[in-house]
């Protein structure tokens, strides 16, 4: 075999029992069923006299957060949005997505500054179905990479 490191280490591969969602004070959101970060890209295209190929360059970012939360009991986000939609101020959250390796190690990303951003569920009822909330948020400060899983190699 050429590439010895092609899969990696099975052993080592996360699931979803391994992630936690966490508030900034540390507090993690028990209810939260699954949450996901993303980064979308917009860069700025170009072409220069001479050159029939087009290019681009970095302009600029955007991160937005989504999760599905599992409806047990009102709590502080429900609470703060609908007083939001009364007052017309909208919420400003801190986040803390966690995923914990098998030897201890753990990724820690922070976001900051996120705001509610699109649909956001308010109430999402169906038969015979677990009922949940969805959130989507706008994240205003770059997430912040506190912590890096890792294998130990043998």
């Amino acid at each position: 075999m050429r590439n010895e490191r092609a899969a990696g280490d099975s052993r080592h591969a996360r699931t979803g029992k391994d992630g936690a969602f966490y508030n900034k004070d540390g507090v993690m959101l028990a209810t939260v069923e699954q949450f996901s970060s993303n980064v979308n890209f917009s860069n700025a295209k170009y072409n220069t006299l001479g050159d029939a190929q087009e290019h681009e360059t970095a302009n600029t970012f955007s991160v937005s957060l989504t999760m599905s939360q599992i409806v047990i009991e009102d709590d502080a986000f429900i609470e703060e949005l609908m007083k939001a939609l009364e007052t017309q101020v909208m919420p400003v959250w801190d986040f803390q997505g966690s995923l914990l390796g098998r030897n201890g190690s753990e990724e820690r990303v922070i976001y900051r500054d996120c705001i509610p951003s699109g649909q956001v569920d308010i109430q999402n009822v169906s038969v015979g179905d677990v009922i949940k909330r969805n959130w989507n948020f706008f994240v205003n400060r770059a997430p912040k990479l506190q912590t890096l899983l890792s294998i130990d190699r043998q």
